[in-house]
């Protein structure tokens, strides 16, 4: 009863600490442009380092802390560098958004992507995005909710609503400049945190060492190293939660402070996967983020569900606030200046998706083998957004149109769902010679290399054909 007495207790704390963020920072009526665009009272943008923190602390959102020390304790330590690749995303971003927007003078994706390939295209991507939102609430929820009851427990139910509905509380209020302010306060107490969580685990990984790792296990990590640097990229550019806030500063800014941030939640995701580490050294079954502080008791419990709500909590803000502007603004390409009405219609999107994304936890319900299915079915992933990498990185051909946004991006989706579908129902569909590498990771990694080639080749074909086509139109 002392436990959850603290757990609770713990939750109201985190709560009432961010509540006064909010209060000492964000006035009761925001205008759109701070809703919209984060900008200050006095129309000023976000300086570099409150953009840092708020990139670094969005990416480290809890099923990643989970997902780093899960593979540090399935691989060892070339698990923690494979996901910490991931964050290399940042970079990809920042340079192919940098000439985006100076070279086309863009002040979002959806404008980009309207005046290169077309209205049907960009919303094709939007739709993309939309799921990749809704499954940011669903899985960030499940992660923390874990930690005041197990799945389906009133205790889980009561946690993931009261999280939520807070969350939304803030985000109706502020919108992305609420999200800007409070992620710079998450960011701070995520990196005390973990350094309380290093301190404790330290001395014990450092008396033994790297966990051993036999060949064939160090083989599938470096598997899923080249996995990770295959989907590099393309992953960054389906993530709004990252891409909204490359266009709230200056060009420069966004460069500098994107591979900035991409260095700081990088490191944080690998100096994390030190308890996956320490769960493999010692042996410690189960999931590492609920075991792992269980051998030390209470207050090293509490340690871990604070960094879980404040990582969380951080990306169900920045989710929030990007689903209110794919829905006022992006979808029909507004490019005004942001309006109070648009802030009144995106303030309802924050609602939808707050409910909307909640659903998929109700799975548990389904069977053993439809509610995965359907947890799967929600979860847009790199392998299906793998077209996007040509759509963007080779965005400057100008031949390049509606037809090579086409052969790139439907190929990429199709493997994606298949491999969705072979991983759901446990059924072969691509045959064993397109695994690269060992281990369960194989099949991803030859997917994704093959497929990147398959779409940058549609993408290339698209514009040989597209230049081929006005040519001839222009000889008659």
């Amino acid at each position: 009863m002392f436990t959850i007495t603290l757990t609770w207790a713990l939750l109201a704390g985190y709560g009432f600490f961010i509540y006064r963020v909010v209060q000492a920072t964000t006035p009761d009526k925001v205008s759109a442009s701070e809703f919209f665009q984060g900008r200050s009272r006095q129309g000023e943008a976000p300086g570099l380092w409150l953009l840092v923190a708020s990139a670094a602390i969005s990416w480290i959102f809890a099923k990643s802390i989970d997902n780093a020390a899960s593979l540090g304790s399935a691989f060892g330590i070339t698990g923690g560098i494979g996901y910490a690749i991931y964050y290399l995303s940042f970079v990809t971003a920042a340079i192919a958004l940098y000439f985006i927007r100076v070279r086309g003078g863009y002040q979002s994706i959806p404008e980009f992507l309207v005046s290169k390939y077309g209205k049907v295209c960009a919303r094709l991507f939007l739709l993309a995005i939309a799921i990749r939102l809704l499954n940011e609430v669903w899985s960030n929820t499940k992660v923390f909710s874990l930690y005041f009851g197990s799945e389906g427990s009133a205790g889980y139910w009561i946690a993931a609503l009261l999280v939520t509905a807070f969350t939304v509380y803030y985000s109706l209020i502020g919108g992305l400049r609420s999200s800007l302010l409070t992620d710079g306060a998450q960011m701070i107490l995520a990196a005390v945190l973990l350094v309380v969580i290093l301190v404790v685990l330290g001395p014990g990984l450092v008396s033994q060492g790297l966990p051993a790792v036999e060949p064939e296990t160090q083989l599938a990590g470096l598997t899923f190293c080249g996995l990770a640097f295959v989907q590099i990229f393309s992953y960054p550019f389906h993530d709004p939660v990252m891409t909204d806030r490359a266009f709230i500063t200056s060009p420069k800014v966004m460069l500098k402070g994107f591979i900035l941030a991409g260095v700081i939640s990088g490191g944080f995701i690998l100096l994390f996967s030190a308890v996956g580490l320490y769960a493999r050294v010692y042996g410690v079954e189960g999931t590492p983020t609920l075991a792992v502080p269980a051998l030390f008791g209470l207050p090293m419990l509490l340690v871990f569900n604070a960094i879980m709500l404040t990582s969380a909590g951080s990306t169900l803000d920045s989710t929030f606030s990007s689903v209110a502007k794919l829905g006022a603004r992006d979808w029909s390409n507004r490019k005004d200046k942001p309006t109070e009405m648009q802030a009144y219609i995106g303030r309802w999107w924050i609602v939808a998706i707050a409910i909307l994304g909640n659903l998929p936890l109700l799975s548990i319900y389904l069977g053993d083998r439809v509610g995965p299915a359907i947890i799967l079915a929600t979860t847009i992933s790199g392998t299906m957004v793998m077209g996007l990498a040509p759509i963007f990185l080779l965005s400057f051909l100008p031949q390049a149109g509606r037809l090579s946004f086409h052969l790139a991006f439907w190929p990429g989706l199709i493997f994606g769902i298949l491999r969705v579908l072979e991983n759901a129902f446990s059924s072969a569909i691509f045959p064993s010679w397109v695994a690269i590498g060992s281990g369960k990771y194989a099949i991803d990694l030859g997917v994704n290399v093959y497929g990147v080639l398959l779409c940058t080749l549609g993408y290339l074909l698209g514009a040989l054909l597209s230049h081929s086509l006005s040519q001839a139109a222009a000889s008659r």
